[in-house]
């Protein structure tokens, strides 16, 4: 799942026009890897949220900029299978 879900992390950011040539797991998502705004980290955990049922409040999206991509694929499996336990 692990995979898929950054396959899909990557074609998201790929759509909104980011340079993802060179991204890895290892990428981080805000100023020292991608850079991405802060509107582009919420329109990623969005559309996260509409694919894997995984939420991220208005109040985390700062965190969410300084992951990896590894480590926001590491946090949306741990979500998802809290999610998965909780049903």
């Amino acid at each position: 799942m692990s995979a898929e879900i950054e396959k899909f992390i990557i074609e998201a950011l790929r759509n909104m026009n980011y340079d993802v040539s060179d991204v890895t797991g290892d990428t981080q998502l805000g100023p020292a890897g991608l850079d991405l705004e802060s509107l582009s980290v919420a329109e990623v955990a969005i559309q996260v949220e509409d694919a894997y049922g995984v939420k991220f409040e208005e109040d985390e999206m700062e965190t969410v900029a300084l992951l990896t991509v590894s480590g926001l694929v590491k946090e949306i499996v741990d979500r998802a299978s809290a999610a998965a336990v909780a049903k």
